[in-house]
């Protein structure tokens, strides 16, 4: 690390030479795969954009200048140059280290960034603000391949292009996602085409040709069309960008520390908005990285030699149940299809895929479209399943009431991550699906306390006639799982008597207050089962008979969630009421094991029986 241990700062890279640059990329590598073997993280994406994060930082100003991560998937080398180094072993660890871009964490984070797709319209922001100020300074956003799926992308290269702002997009391409390697003749020529000289004479020559009697501005509209047609010829894809208004550069080979060197001094001198599209490799350095990216993408912790995960425990994870039973009943009905947004593997959707790959549909980082698709696909015929992430889910917002629920379109959501996701933080936390979908009209929300309820529930779904629900946690799967018997919607169900006092829950956590309560007598413990429709009557029934004595106790944000629906049913009970409401705070709450998040929340064994205890 004789070169890392010289870089504290991005100003320190200005005085290292070129071979410098290539050695401390080496030891970036070197340090990421070290310390992510312990930690787990995003290993693959951010080694594959090491050479573009220092070539990055050695030629533009940060943090004057501004440099927007699009996810921080890739950004562990800027965390490490940016004089967070010595944290780096404490990445994704509560108090340790944020999983992703955080500007309460460094001056050289400007923006939050862990859902792709804001980075170019925040630019675009700081773009507009930086022209009303009389700021000099440059706005660059670096955004992966899979970005380009994402409408809000294109919403910014819009704006962008039509403002005409001095506005720098990096495409950091590693999956090939707009064109093949075209080799080193286009990184030459995109790289001579953005030198100071052929600049010159390029502006020489259409001056020249617009300056000419009669015939100027017809050879100057030809000699823009033969370059347009050129570029097009050697690089595909590149019209698309250019008819947007910006001008385009590339491909770069993203690992050639020179090139990049080379090709950021240039358009550093450049007005107006250019797109620059970097060619990268996921993974590289890491052989196994290398071989899988998609598995190395986001991984627990694992041993470094070989790349094998380290034992976490045999049990499966709510995913995988998932993914079974919908492979299951994928065979027992073809109108069964399967829709994510590029989260095939995380859903547990993969056998799915395998087996019925005309049935599955991935559509990339773009919920709302593939929300509103399922909501087509339910109202002629199909009983589409759309598997996403319940942080993701959010930005389908609109399309859930307007193109699901308004229709009353029978449209199955599978939230996956629900609840604390733990390491992964305030971007990715899943508290708030409860809250959002509760008050739709139509909804129903399921929430199984396990893996059987899970299968029961998705197997019932498609039987409600309407849009449904159904949310649960990255977790392992219950050990010793309670039979699932009796199971109907909108009933809750007893699984531990008693009139003293009665505890309210839904989801896995169950289990937990089931622990809690066994050495505190004459407490009931209710499993709700679903947060809509709430079974009202067994509720007031229950309080009534523990003398309006209740906790209620969810894994979701505590305002608009079960606990308020408990609230809402108890609201007319001409009854003294004595209850807690146990949930996450009106707050955004940061990275840490969920064990340890639980803890500090009072969501724990110790929390829950202190909080059953001051009611009694």
């Amino acid at each position: 690390m004789a070169v890392l241990t010289r870089v504290a700062t991005p100003q320190d890279l200005k005085h290292l030479s070129l071979e410098d640059l290539e050695e401390l990329c080496a030891e970036l590598r070197e340090f990421i795969i070290h310390h992510v073997s312990q930690t787990g993280g995003h290993l693959a994406s951010s080694l594959g954009a090491v050479e573009l994060t220092v070539a990055l930082h050695y030629v533009f100003g940060t943090p004057e200048d501004k440099i927007l991560w699009d996810v921080g998937h890739q950004a562990y080398a800027h965390k490490i140059i940016t004089g967070r180094k010595d944290l780096f072993p404490r990445l994704r660890q509560m108090g340790g280290l944020s999983p992703f871009i955080n500007p309460a964490e460094s001056v050289y984070d400007p923006f939050v960034s862990g859902h792709a797709g804001n980075a170019i319209s925040a630019a675009t922001g700081i773009c507009e603000a930086f022209e009303i100020a009389g700021n000099p300074a440059r706005v660059i956003a670096v955004i992966g391949d899979g970005s380009l799926s994402n409408g809000l992308t294109f919403e910014g290269l819009n704006f962008a292009g039509m403002r005409k702002q001095n506005l720098i997009v990096v495409l950091n391409d590693n999956e090939m996602f707009i064109s093949s390697r075209v080799g080193a003749l286009a990184d030459y020529l995109s790289r001579l085409m953005t030198s100071r000289t052929m600049r010159g004479v390029k502006e020489g020559i259409k001056s020249t040709l617009r300056n000419m009697p009669l015939v100027g501005d017809a050879l100057y509209r030809l000699s823009k069309h033969i370059e347009t047609n050129l570029k097009g010829a050697v690089v595909s894809g590149s019209n698309l960008f250019e008819e947007m208004g910006f001008r385009y550069i590339g491909p770069i080979d993203g690992h050639n520390i020179a090139h990049l060197v080379q090709g950021f001094q240039n358009i550093s001198l450049m007005q107006g908005p250019i797109f620059m599209h970097v060619i990268t490799e996921k993974g590289r350095g890491y052989v196994p990285a290398e071989m899988d990216p998609e598995h190395f993408h986001g991984v627990g912790s694992f041993h470094k030699i070989n790349g094998e995960a380290k034992a976490t425990g045999t049990l499966p994870k709510y995913a995988d149940v998932f993914g079974q039973a919908m492979l299951e009943l994928g065979q027992t009905d073809q109108r069964i299809v399967a829709v994510t947004a590029a989260m095939a593997s995380g859903t547990g959707l993969k056998p799915f895929a395998k087996a019925f790959p005309e049935r599955f549909f991935d559509v990339g980082i773009a919920e709302g479209h593939a929300v509103t698709m399922a909501a087509g696909m339910a109202k002629y015929g199909l009983k589409p399943v759309v598997a996403i992430y319940s942080t993701f889910l959010q930005r389908a917002y609109d399309e859930i009431i307007h193109d699901v629920a308004l229709q009353n379109a029978p449209v199955v959501f599978a939230i996956d991550r629900a609840g604390l996701v733990g390491p992964d933080g305030s971007t990715h936390h899943g508290l708030f699906d409860i809250a959002y979908l509760r008050n739709i009209p139509n909804m129903t929300v399921l929430i199984p306390r396990d893996q059987h309820m899970l299968s029961c529930m998705l197997s019932r779904a498609f039987s409600i006639g309407g849009p449904v629900a159904i949310r649960y946690p990255r977790d392992h799967v219950v050990e010793n799982p309670l039979p699932c018997s009796g199971f109907t919607v909108g009933r809750a169900q007893v699984l531990k008597s008693g009139t003293r006092a009665v505890v309210f829950c839904a989801g896995p956590g169950c289990y937990r207050i089931l622990d809690a309560c066994r050495d505190i007598e004459g407490v009931a413990v209710v499993d709700l089962c679903s947060a809509k429709p709430l079974d009202a009557e067994s509720v007031t029934q229950l309080v009534r008979a523990a003398s309006g004595r209740f906790v209620v106790v969810e894994d979701g944000i505590a305002q608009g969630g079960v606990g308020s629906a408990v609230l809402e049913v108890l609201s007319g009970l001409d009854l003294p009421l004595t209850f807690r409401l146990l949930g996450l705070p009106d707050r955004f709450v940061e990275h840490g094991g969920s064990d340890r998040l639980r803890e500090q929340l009072g969501l724990d064994i110790g929390g829950i029986v202190a909080s059953i205890r001051s009611i009694l």
